[in-house]
Parts: C-alpha cells; sequence; structure tokens
C-alpha cells in the first residue's frame, strides 16, 4: 500500500513536470523554429549547446544550475532580490532542472515535425499577403503541432524521471523536493526499503508507458485531423 509521503512524492513530481513542460515549451518551439529554419553562422552552436544535458552527465548540469541560480548565483540572486523566485532547495529549482534536462528531447521532436512541414505553403501564404507572424500561426504551427504535442509529452516523461541534476541543485527535502526518483533513491538507502523502492518503481514506469502512449496517440489523431483537413 503506498504510503502518503509516498503519494506526496508522486504527486509533487507530476507539478514538477507539468510546470518544467508550460514553462519550457514556448522557449522550446522558438529554439526549434530557429534551428530549423535559420541558415546563419551560430545555429550549429546552437544546436549543440540545447543537447548538452543529453550528452553530459546529469551531476554537471545540476552543479552548473547551482552556480548560476542558487540563492548567491549570477542570476538566482537577482531573481530572488527583484522577483522573490527562489530556486534552490526549493521544488522551483526541481521544475527547473526537470525543464532544462527533457529540453533537448523537446526541441528534437519539434524541429523534426517543423522540417517535415512543406515549405510551399509557407510561400503561398506569403505570397497572399500573410506576414511572418501570421503564417507561423495559421500555417507552421498547426501544421507541426503532432511534433509539439509528442514533444512535450517526451519531456514530460523525462522530467517525471529526472533525478542526478535535480538531486545536485535541489538536494533531496522531503514534501519539497523529493520527488519520485528521489524517494526511490532514499528507499534503496535505508534497511527494508525494498518494498517502498518497489512501489515507487511500479508508479514510475506506469506513468511513463501513459506519458509516450499518450504521446503516440495524440501525436497520430492531430496527423490524422491535418492530414484530413
Amino acid at each position: 500500500m503506498i504510503s502518503d509521503a509516498e503519494w506526496t512524492a508522486v504527486f509533487l513530481s507530476l507539478k514538477v513536470a507539468a510546470v518544467a513542460v508550460a514553462f519550457s515549451l514556448p522557449l522550446g518551439i522558438v529554439v526549434a523554429l530557429i534551428l530549423s529554419r535559420c541558415r546563419l553562422p551560430g545555429v550549429g552552436l546552437l544546436n549543440g549547446i540545447v543537447h548538452l544535458p543529453l550528452i553530459m552527465p546529469p551531476v554537471v548540469t545540476g552543479y552548473l544550475l547551482l552556480i548560476a541560480f542558487g540563492r548567491r548565483g549570477l542570476f538566482g540572486s537577482f531573481l530572488e532580490t527583484w522577483f522573490g523566485l527562489t530556486f534552490s532547495f526549493r521544488w522551483t529549482g526541481a521544475a527547473l532542472a526537470a525543464a532544462v534536462m527533457g529540453f533537448p528531447l523537446m526541441v528534437r521532436a519539434i524541429r523534426l515535425s517543423l522540417d517535415a512541414v512543406d515549405r510551399k505553403l509557407e510561400s503561398a501564404a506569403a505570397t497572399l499577403g500573410a506576414g511572418p507572424l501570421k503564417t507561423f500561426f495559421t500555417i507552421t504551427l498547426p501544421l507541426s503541432l503532432p511534433g509539439v504535442v509528442a514533444g512535450a509529452i517526451l519531456a514530460f516523461a523525462k522530467a517525471l524521471g529526472e533525478f542526478g541534476a535535480t538531486i545536485t541543485f535541489v538536494s533531496n527535502i522531503p514534501g519539497e523536493t523529493q520527488t519520485l526518483a528521489a524517494a526511490i533513491y532514499t528507499y534503496t538507502q535505508v534497511p527494508g526499503g525494498d518494498a517502498g523502492a518497489m512501489r515507487l518503481t511500479l508508479v514510475s514506469i506506469a506513468l511513463s508507458l501513459v506519458a509516450l502512449l499518450a504521446s503516440e496517440i495524440l501525436a497520430r489523431r492531430l496527423a490524422r485531423r491535418l492530414g484530413n483537413a
């Protein structure tokens, strides 16, 4: 039977993942659009920076976040002083870490979808007098919506399982920063914690499978609707 503390970790993970995706999705769309459409020097460097969290050890990412967004960090001190936003050792920091780790998956899915959009349709819209913004919101974005949805759900699933960067940046505080992955780790470090670790592992697997299946189903439905439009 899942205890109240375990449910707290589950719901905290869902909240962290949802906030991470909600705040990173607009930026993800913009970055994916730049990578897909822009041919200026430096785009390759941007692509490398975006995908760094995929190849760097998560602990390194967490440490860099701690340096940048900790209470004494360059951005952390500014945000706390002027906006009252605190990231270190708070669930907001867990959301930030989850957003950074899931961002490459989100951008990649959206970029692939943007690459598949027929550029002739965008050119036709421009010929008819539509500006860049109107063309994007009426042609490009709707046609790439399956990739946007897939990217968002993949990032959500990644955020649910994030551990290394999160525990390095915001530690493992029950009720505040102890996400599902951190709770499983805690159980593995105490005698007799195998049962609790297994319960949460099964919950984690179930949530990840649901997210991935939802991504596939929604992407296919959107693709069908766009094909019939």
